[in-house]
């Protein structure tokens, strides 16, 4: 079994990648190998909706997308993460799941994963759902945890004070071992 991540940050080695190794060490805690793919320095472009895909077509963007999406696919369990800017999920990250527009049939169906958001203030809510509602289209499996997958941070290195986050992304990813191997039993 095989965990990816997908890290929707511009900025290398800032809080939220840093969350969510966090999380990936608790996975592999579990005996799962995981995998973290950072979307910085990446280019995806989001759907423009040509709809060329949607008739067998190929997309016309040549970019990064391919390369994530393939990861994607082969993983048993998909976690995506982000900060919020200005109230919602990056650029890089929402041109990512906008490109699942064109994408046939329903890639990711049965896999199991869930959202890891990071602030410096406010924005978390929103910014939760977002990703939620592309989990709960591509019809994942989502874990819980003691409370929603969310950090406070802004400099560098800051998420790891705020304990109940990390706690709660720790906890996160103990369940999404949890069910993975209940359901490759």
């Amino acid at each position: 079994m095989k965990v990816v991540a997908i890290v929707g940050s511009p900025r290398a080695g800032g809080n939220t990648e840093t969350l969510t190794r966090i999380a990936l060490e608790e996975i592999e805690k579990e005996g799962i190998e995981t995998e973290l793919v950072s979307l910085a320095g990446r280019r995806i472009e989001p759907c423009d909706g040509c709809r060329v895909c949607q008739t067998g077509g190929k997309c016309h963007h040549k970019d990064d997308f391919n390369f994530v999406f393939k990861k994607m696919k082969k993983a048993d369990g998909i976690i995506l993460s982000t900060p919020v800017y200005y109230g919602a999920a990056t650029p890089q990250m929402t041109s990512l799941i906008s490109r699942f527009y064109g994408t046939r049939g329903k890639p990711l169906d049965n896999k199991v994963g869930g959202p890891i958001v990071v602030a410096r203030r406010a924005g978390h809510n929103f910014t939760f759902a977002q990703l939620m509602f592309f989990f709960m289209i591509q019809g994942m499996i989502v874990p819980g945890s003691t409370y929603w997958n969310v950090a406070f941070g802004r400099s560098k290195g800051e998420v790891t004070k705020d304990e109940e986050g990390v706690n709660t992304v720790k906890n996160f990813a103990h369940k999404l071992a949890w069910v993975l191997k209940k359901t490759h039993a």
